[in-house]
């Protein structure tokens, strides 16, 4: 089993910032999406794309999961300066939570200030649909698990409370509204995965107040607000959790209706990069 300590160094990430500065040039983007399932076609979007791949930044992980490319790529969207990250390191892969943090930390370095977070999800509330797009207002680390253990030093301490930023929701709230688009607004519950969950565990999260489950997104928003970052994430619903109804739960299910909800996906992504004041 293998962590992200030996790739997360000072070393490696001074290595990784150096590498983007000089592939780069002058674009500096305050702003990067992490793109989890269903949100790969924002990456379609960047206009004058320039492309890093993972494998040549040494704090960046190696992905084995479909649909996550291994990819950054830095351009415009919307008239904005973005780094759009195609694919992350998930916990069930190693089981351990730190596989995001030579990225956060390098984007951090950067000079990025802002992580825009997506994700495919389940529904844990029937009013909720698939194809549907939910704001996460807060999340439950169900998990119990933390990228920061092993770092020394007080700033580990990290204040959780707004760890989605309150006012760029209630910007994002608006600017859907404005469009027309339909955005719901919840709690998101962490499961560590690779399995689904079970009805007993939905009906637990339900009683917990969460709206959304899934097996990503915590790790890092704790990794960027360890860094100074504000956060905003998003959910694409790809199905309803176990024992809502009766259709059976899979990856390929997943990936499925999350390339059906794509459309919707990258068009909030656009409205959202074009009407935010981080």
């Amino acid at each position: 089993m293998t962590t992200a300590l030996a790739t997360a160094t000072p070393a490696t990430i001074a290595s990784s910032t150096q590498v983007l500065a000089q592939r780069l040039g002058t674009l500096r983007p305050q702003v990067a999406i992490v793109l989890g399932s269903g949100w790969g076609a924002v990456a379609d979007q960047v206009q004058d794309a320039i492309d890093v791949p993972y494998a040549d930044l040494p704090a960046f992980p190696r992905l084995g999961v479909a649909g996550h490319a291994g990819l950054l790529r830095a351009g415009r969207i919307g008239g904005r300066d973005v780094l759009v990250l195609a694919g992350r390191k998930h916990a069930y892969e190693t089981g351990e939570a730190d596989g995001m943090k030579g990225v956060i930390r390098t984007l951090a370095a950067f000079g990025v200030t802002l992580l825009i977070q997506t994700n495919a999800a389940g529904s844990a509330d029937p009013v909720m649909r698939p194809g549907e797009l939910m704001l996460i207002s807060d999340h439950l680390n169900l998990v119990q698990r933390s990228p920061l253990f092993g770092d020394s030093g007080n700033d580990r301490f990290v204040d959780m409370n707004n760890a989605y930023d309150a006012e760029l929701r209630r910007q994002a709230r608006a600017a859907a509204d404005a469009q027309g688009l339909v955005l719901h607004e919840g709690v998101y519950a962490w499961f560590i995965g690779p399995h689904f969950e079970t009805p007993a565990e939905i009906r637990m999260v339900q009683r917990l107040g969460a709206q959304a489950v899934g097996m990503s997104t915590v790790p890092e928003t704790i990794l960027a607000r360890h860094a100074g970052l504000k956060v905003l994430a998003l959910s694409l619903f790809t199905n309803m959790a176990a024992g809502i109804d009766d259709q059976p739960l899979s990856h390929a299910h997943t990936l499925a209706i999350a390339k059906a909800g794509e459309a919707h996906a990258v068009k909030l992504m656009q409205v959202l990069l074009a009407s935010l004041q981080p």
